[in-house]
């Protein structure tokens, strides 16, 4: 038998044991990876070698929770992209919802985006979008929070476009509903 171990085994001995080796292991097995794919967003070596260290550094430190029943790439994947966002715009979440927000200002109906805004700032978000189920959640995250287009969402979560388009409608509508 190999002595070669999961990806599940890694990361949980990585999470409960703080295990280096298993560290250093997943770091070998996914670092090139998460590097080539980052580099096809984002075209400086030093801001992807940068971020590859931050998605694995929250790996180590444990602020990047992984749920043993997903494709570990895909988790690695989501941190890095997440992470290379943040860095390119220089901005957090609030920044990016602003963004989102005034693309929108031309309409006269208030946004769930704004509405949503309002909410982060008086307290009312998480009481909405805890309501909202995972798969809402997900595509929220993916598309305000983060500011992925339709597509690269699509391609983030493993889902159509369309159903990315649908989940980003009803998610907008029970949030209206929520905090109106």
């Amino acid at each position: 038998m190999s002595g070669t171990r999961s990806d599940g085994e890694l990361l949980r001995a990585v999470a409960g044991e703080g295990d280096r080796r298993a560290f250093e292991e997943l770091y070998r097995r996914y670092a090139p990876w998460l590097t080539a794919r980052l580099r096809g967003r984002c075209a400086d070596p030093g801001v992807v070698d940068d971020v590859v260290q931050e998605t694995f550094l929250a790996v180590w430190r444990g602020s990047a929770r992984y749920r043993a029943d997903g494709d570990v790439a895909g988790w690695l994947w989501r941190i890095g992209s997440r992470r290379l966002i943040d860095v390119l715009r220089g901005d957090g979440a609030r920044g990016r919802l602003r963004q989102a927000l005034g693309r929108l200002r031309h309409r006269e109906e208030v946004s769930a985006e704004e509405r949503v805004l309002a909410g982060v700032e008086h307290g009312d978000l998480a009481g909405a979008l805890v309501r909202l189920s995972p798969e809402l959640r997900a595509v929220l995250q993916a598309t305000v929070v983060d500011g992925l287009t339709t597509r690269e969402a699509a391609v983030l979560l493993g889902i159509p476009p369309g159903t990315v388009k649908t989940r980003a409608m009803r998610a907008r509508k029970q949030l209206r509903e929520a905090l109106a």
